[in-house]
């Protein structure tokens, strides 16, 4: 596995950022513990291969911090962004020796994995862990699904609004702060990688967030600082409700 070993993050697992939305979520402290003997994390440089396609998989893990991108490559070499995995999302599948797509660091990354074997043994005794696993793979079902319809249907102003309040919403929950009224995050991608995997054009994509500013539906403080002054205003940008739901 690519990637630098990072011997000086020992985190306890009860302070971990993503604690409360990673697999362990549920788990008690017996079983904390027994995690905790299987982990390890690793660092990876923004560009860096964290796997690719076909690779036999040897751990399966969380991202703690940063954001990584899921892509298959066709035939005739032609490749297509499918996914964004942000902190808390789980690398691997149980049970399946090879990766699907690549996945590649787009930030500097770090990952709590586990190795795959004893990982998958303490599945089958632990439920926590097996029901954890479920529902995010549920939700990164229902993700996919609300994407498809993004890609497919939405405009390009709709498609950079829905972007920017998914990471928002995502980094409100990391911080347990409300996802509504002001929200204030960074930014993790550049407008070369929102372009990559929106489908749309570097210029259209400068172009809408730009519209976006200057409308007053996002502030910005550099290229990656982000504030939302009214979030339920964004979500109207996007073509949403307040629940996340597409306006009827």
């Amino acid at each position: 596995m690519p990637g630098n070993l990072t011997a000086d993050l020992t985190l306890d697992c009860g302070d971990c950022p993503i604690r409360h939305r990673a697999v362990c979520a549920r788990c008690d402290s017996d079983e904390l513990q027994s995690l905790d003997e299987i982990k390890y994390y690793r660092s990876f440089e923004a560009g860096q291969s964290i796997v690719w396609s076909g690779d036999r998989m040897e751990f399966v893990g969380s991202v703690v911090s940063g954001i990584a991108t899921l892509t298959q490559t066709m035939e005739d070499g032609r490749t297509q962004m499918v996914g964004l995995l942000l902190p808390s999302d789980f690398v691997g599948r149980p049970g399946r020796e090879a990766a699907a797509y690549d996945v590649v660091a787009t930030t500097d990354l770090v990952m709590c994995c586990f190795r795959k074997k004893p990982f998958e043994e303490m599945m089958m005794r632990t439920p926590h862990i097996a029901q954890r696993l479920l529902e995010m793979t549920l939700d990164e079902l229902d993700a996919a699904r609300e994407w498809m319809l993004v890609l497919g249907r939405k405009t390009a102003r709709e498609k950079i609004a829905s972007l920017l309040s998914i990471i928002a919403r995502r980094d409100a929950t990391l911080k347990l702060s409300p996802s509504n009224g002001t929200m204030v995050f960074d930014l993790p991608l550049t407008r070369e990688a929102m372009a990559d995997y929106l489908g749309l054009t570097l210029e259209t994509v400068s172009r809408q967030i730009s519209s976006l500013k200057r409308d007053g539906v996002i502030e910005l403080a550099g290229k990656r600082h982000v504030t939302i002054p009214d979030f339920d205003r964004l979500l109207e940008e996007a073509g949403d409700d307040n629940d996340g739901g597409m306006l009827a």
